[in-house]
């Protein structure tokens, strides 16, 4: 399935009005700087297992869309306007036109200012093939001046649902009318205890009207963090588990003329790992090449799409030990910082299979009855999806039960990503030289 375009009008960079929303969003936050204040998961591997025994986590299906937070402002000079925003992942901000959010206590007031964390999904209609555009919220960071993030997560998603969502839907159900002027739905995305994963992929991802990019854990009784998050878990079958880098094309040289490139043959597809900045300058390494066979390389061509200097996500295609490209990421301004390539590489090679996962979840909710002072208690039945885990209540630290032996599977190669050119100097085969387009293909 393919991902939304954003919507809204683009707030020009580096305005002064962008630079008040930033600065106000900090503020909101309680941050020291301006930069994107959503936190980001890390890829799953093996020792994950024994964190979701020993800690208590939720569980719910990671869609296949663009990462956004959406933020309400209330200015304090002009109470009774409402003012809407997208904020992605390159911290641009686009202004959307057409919510109005009440206030929990009295629907003639106005919610005040309010981040929530969500994505864009295309939802398509399996009969009419018709496309909806939706903001799935998962989180909250700041609802109705309140900043929450040092909340835990079940009284953040609580927050979410009894501030935000219900309010939205009882304005919905007695004015209807106001549904024609959204540029797209809202929903609150269905979450479930660790232990109900079955459930998961029996029920709620085979339902889901967007496409599915594995499974997030995230940890009930732990704040909400900028920046990468140690305590959410984004699962992937390794084979599926992906890296985005940047893309950088090199030709060959013509055979008649070694100092002129042959721009008409098919280039090295190298692979470019973020460093981080260099005084504002983005500092990039090569890592190494990725595969694309002839037939890709002639699709490529024919699409008119440039293809060198982009974000591009991979995978470790088992079959060949080499890189193959998934798709372009348009949304993410950089490539996977080279201390998350580390870990997504142990990901893959120290992955867990979704045999595993099921497996244990006897296991885990053994030990999560066990912190709550409860019986183990029969195994987890399936069931319709729900609309949340119930808000936890006073837990009772005791240590986990030792789990149970599982089966062992084979074990998976490590991806060979070793340099295998070295690195290269500045040359005329890439896109700093020779014609824009080739062969219809913007470079």
């Amino acid at each position: 399935m393919s991902v939304p375009e954003l919507p809204g009008h683009l707030i020009p960079r580096h305005s002064p009005h962008e630079r008040w929303l930033k600065g106000h969003v900090a503020r909101m936050c309680g941050l020291d700087h301006e930069r994107f204040p959503g936190s980001q998961p890390v890829s799953f591997s093996s020792k994950d297992l024994q964190k979701l025994e020993s800690h208590d986590f939720w569980v719910c299906e990671k869609s296949d869309g663009i990462r956004v937070l959406f933020l309400v402002v209330l200015t304090p000079d002009q109470p009774d306007e409402q003012v809407v925003f997208l904020i992605d992942r390159h911290n641009t901000y686009r202004q959307i036109l057409g919510f109005v959010f009440p206030h929990h206590e009295n629907p003639r007031n106005l919610l005040r200012n309010t981040l929530i964390d969500g994505e864009l999904v295309l939802d398509v209609d399996p009969v009419t093939k018709k496309e909806t555009m939706c903001f799935l919220a998962f989180d909250c960071l700041v609802i109705d001046d309140q900043n929450v993030m040092t909340k835990t997560l079940d009284k953040r998603y609580g927050r979410l649902q009894e501030w935000w969502y219900k309010p939205y839907m009882r304005m919905l159900r007695d004015h209807p009318h106001t549904a024609e002027t959204q540029p797209f739905a809202v929903k609150i995305k269905d979450i479930s205890l660790s232990y109900h994963v079955e459930k998961v992929f029996n029920v709620d991802i085979p339902n889901l009207h967007h496409g599915n990019d594995g499974l997030i854990y995230t940890c009930v009784n732990t704040p909400y963090t900028p920046g990468t998050d140690n305590n959410i878990l984004k699962w992937k079958p390794p084979s599926e588990n992906s890296i985005d880098f940047k893309l950088v094309l090199r030709f060959p040289p013509l055979a008649s003329n070694p100092r002129e490139p042959d721009f008409h043959a098919k280039p090295l597809f190298l692979l470019h790992i973020w460093c981080g900045d260099d005084r504002g300058v983005p500092r990039y390494e090569q890592y190494d090449d990725m595969y694309v066979d002839d037939e890709e390389w002639e699709r490529m061509k024919l699409s008119g799409e440039q293809i060198d200097d982009r974000i591009v996500e991979v995978h470790w295609d088992f079959n060949i030990n080499r890189w193959r490209m998934m798709r372009f990421r348009d949304d993410k301004p950089h490539g996977n910082h080279k201390s998350v390539v580390d870990k997504i590489i142990n990901s893959i090679a120290d992955g867990v299979e979704k045999d595993a996962l099921l497996a244990r979840s006897t296991a885990i909710r053994n030990a999560w009855k066990m912190r709550q002072g409860q019986p183990p208690g029969p195994p987890p039945q399936q069931g319709p999806p729900l609309r949340g885990p119930p808000l936890q209540q006073q837990q009772h630290h005791q240590p986990p039960p030792q789990h149970q032996q599982q089966p062992k599977r084979p074990p998976l190669v490590p991806p060979n990503v070793e340099i295998r050119y070295g690195p290269l100097a500045k040359s005329p085969w890439s896109k700093v030289a020779g014609p824009t387009m080739i062969a219809g293909m913007m470079r």
